[in-house]
């Protein structure tokens, strides 16, 4: 009788690891079960439905530079499978993938749908089977097998289990984890952007800036990159990243999250400096009327707002500003404050920190430590990256490494 593989959770990580243990070996029955009526869903609105597949980055050294939590754990299983594995992987299966000048990985259809037609093709060539709307209730051993119950009371026998569910919001939906015998670090949210209720600034929805540098007040937190202003506050790739590297830090100030951010809307100057150069620009350009001149590369609707804070008419000639007004637009150039009050999480970047405890589980074979014969793969593990292809790297190479030794001790 063929030794049984059950995937739990039907995303990348887990379609990634049934579809690999079927092809490495054919004799294994691979069976992987969804909670949901829905495969793949991060995967097929990931990126703006494009799926950013992983990320233009071949040192491992620099790669892990993207992950707020994980590292020394994700260090050893991408020398396994790593961004050239994934990349070589997709093409040999017909989806051709480009890179974009920021780096991150699409396929060339720029649709998630060629993405999930692939695993779908491999999960169907190599026999997998899928069962839907099936949320498993706990995993029990009895007779050196695995006994998986679901929420209709049906059980299910397995020899292997690999976990992967992605996430969990709250730590009580881990208990069924938690219960075997594996601790959890508490989930928090990761990559959000910030709220700004009632802020002027939200009146410049749209407007984006190339290069901002973002400090959270207080910590020694800061992000350089693409700043976008929303209707609700800030968003953007510098906004993301901030709050994953800020996700434990700031979860501590409570459900409102209220906390405040210093803006340097040109991070290639500091106040001292930008003080040299509008006295250079002054000296310069005296006559010039100061709303038409923006020698800062900032959008126009940005420039108006900025001198507006500082209590310049933006008719204003440049030599006629007050030394108070001055000094207003130097400290709104280059630290500008603004209050964090609440976070929006957007469904596609929905990622927490917080999972699986790494000590338990090891990096070489994504088996636990704990329990013989139970995987995990993807974001149910304490792993998290920061926006741009990573937390689906990490769900690729934790999926090919669980299947990898699952195959191996099922072919003995």
């Amino acid at each position: 009788m063929p030794q049984r593989l059950i995937v739990i959770g039907g995303g990348a990580a887990g379609f990634f690891c049934a579809v690999n243990a079927a092809r490495m070996n054919r004799q294994l029955e691979v069976i992987i079960v969804e909670k949901t009526n829905k495969l793949l869903a991060k995967v097929k609105i990931s990126g703006g439905g494009r799926c950013n597949v992983t990320h233009a980055c071949f040192s491992i050294p620099e790669m892990l530079k993207r992950y707020p939590r994980g590292v020394n754990f994700i260090k050893k299983s991408f020398h396994q499978f790593f961004t050239t594995d994934t990349i070589q992987w997709f093409e040999e299966r017909g989806v051709k993938l480009k890179t974009e000048k920021d780096g991150r990985i699409f396929p060339v259809s720029d649709s998630s749908e060629s993405i999930i037609q692939c695993l779908m093709r491999e999960a169907d060539t190599y026999g997998v089977s899928v069962l839907m709307n099936r949320e498993v209730r706990n995993i029990k051993r009895s007779n050196e097998k695995w006994n998986l119950e679901f929420a209709n009371a049906e059980i299910v026998e397995a020899d292997f289990i690999c976990i992967a569910t992605g996430g969990y919001p709250k730590t009580s939906m881990f208990e069924w984890i938690r219960e075997p015998g594996h601790s959890v670090e508490d989930p928090v949210p990761s990559l959000f952007s910030f709220n700004m209720p009632g802020n002027s600034i939200t009146a410049l929805t749209g407007v984006a800036v190339s290069e901002a540098e973002v400090k959270i007040a207080g910590t020694k937190l800061v992000e350089k990159g693409p700043l976008l202003i929303t209707h609700w506050g800030m968003s953007g790739p510098v906004i993301l990243r901030l709050s994953a590297w800020g996700a434990r830090v700031l979860a501590t100030n409570g459900p409102d999250y209220h906390f405040t951010i210093i803006v340097n809307w040109v991070p290639t100057f500091n106040e001292h400096s930008m003080r040299e150069r509008i006295l250079e620009i002054r000296s310069d350009n005296g006559s010039h009327i100061i709303g038409n001149k923006n020698p800062f590369a900032l959008p126009q609707r940005l420039w108006e707002y900025l001198l507006q804070q500082s209590g310049i008419n933006a008719v204003t000639r440049w030599a006629d500003i007050k030394t108070v007004s001055q000094n207003k637009l130097i400290k709104n150039l280059c630290s500008n404050e603004f209050s964090v009050r609440g976070k929006t999480t957007f469904k596609e970047e929905f990622v927490t920190a917080g999972g699986v405890n790494l000590l338990e589980v090891d990096a070489n074979t994504m088996q636990s430590r704990i329990l013989p014969n139970l995987f995990f793969a993807g974001e149910v593990l304490d792993v998290d990256g920061i926006t741009g292809g990573f937390n689906f790297q990490h769900a690729w190479t934790s999926g090919f490494v669980a299947a990898k030794e699952i195959a191996r001790r099922t072919m003995g």
